[in-house]
């Protein structure tokens, strides 16, 4: 027997019907693994995109209060002038700090609406000549209590905590997500096993007049590849909420550390594909596991 599109299209959709429930419990499951897992590499994106701006000779910041006087900067440029163990620093105005605010969030108009230069701080960006981070943290000690000082960030420190922290939060994503993606994939074996134990009769009158046997299982092979496909295309909008959130958390947050943890639109798009191909491997592997399983043919 020759393969139409017509055929499998109603085989499908027969079997479909035959499974609303557990159809649809696989789609959830598929759902929320695809969204754990793709969440677990946006935190791992997030983390990278905000260490990786420190890297390049900065090793801490000098935050000045926004209405900070003439005076308090100049004795802040003096005793960083006058200090051995630090080789240079550069200023960033509070235009400079605006811009670099534009660039980062480009594509989020509604953070850049709310935002304007004279609530952004100006800041001291050092640059210590030696590497010890004992040495930079009494450095940075230094200038943290000086009058028109508003924080000093010590990356060393934070870049590792963040580290730390989101490799955990991000290891223990994963490994929920993929505990629920094998449940998933059992799930779709399931709901496959179901729908050709319903139809068994119909297969073997197909076996009797000459079905090949990818005739008798290509449609039960697209059916698992539809749940994981679905499931997967209804986490793109959690990745984006998700990262819409995060975004909202921290836009009144001066730290340019956290802000990084905010990923592009284009990182979310991306991640977004991986996951909706993820499910659709994870529905043609449920699929094939069942047809070889239980489908003698």
């Amino acid at each position: 027997m020759a393969l139409s599109l017509g055929y499998v299209f109603r085989e499908t959709r027969g079997n479909l019907r035959w499974n609303v429930t557990l159809f649809a419990a696989t789609i959830v499951a598929v759902w929320v693994s695809l969204t754990l897992f793709g969440s677990s590499l946006l935190i791992r994106e997030g983390v990278e995109q905000a260490t990786g701006r420190w890297r390049g000779g900065i090793e801490f910041i000098v935050f000045m209060n926004a209405d900070a006087t003439e005076a308090q900067h100049a004795a802040i440029r003096g005793a960083l002038d006058e200090n051995p163990e630090i080789g240079g620093y550069d200023f960033v105005d509070q235009q400079g700090a605006y811009n670099e605010f534009i660039t980062e969030f480009a594509d989020r108009p509604e953070l850049i609406e709310n935002v304007t230069p004279e609530i952004l701080p100006p800041s001291y960006r050092v640059k210590p000549t030696v590497d010890d981070a004992d040495v930079i943290e009494a450095l940075a000690a230094q200038f943290d209590t000086r009058p028109g000082v508003r924080q000093v960030t010590l990356p060393v420190e934070v870049i590792r905590t963040l580290q730390q922290n989101s490799q955990k939060v991000s290891v223990f994503v994963l490994i929920i997500a993929i505990v629920v993606l094998l449940a998933a994939l059992m799930l779709i074996a399931n709901t496959i096993r179901t729908a050709i134990f319903a139809r068994r009769q119909d297969i073997e009158v197909m076996k009797l007049v000459g079905a090949s046997n990818w005739y008798v299982r290509l449609p039960f092979m697209v059916e698992g590849t539809i749940q994981g496909v679905i499931g997967g295309a209804l986490a793109i909008p959690m990745l984006f909420l998700m990262n819409n959130l995060m975004a909202g958390f921290v836009q009144d947050d001066y730290l340019e550390l956290l802000r990084s943890l905010v990923v592009d639109s284009a990182v979310v798009w991306n991640t977004s594909l991986l996951v909706t191909g993820i499910g659709a491997a994870v529905g043609v592997v449920g699929s094939l596991f069942a047809v070889g399983r239980f489908l003698d043919v």
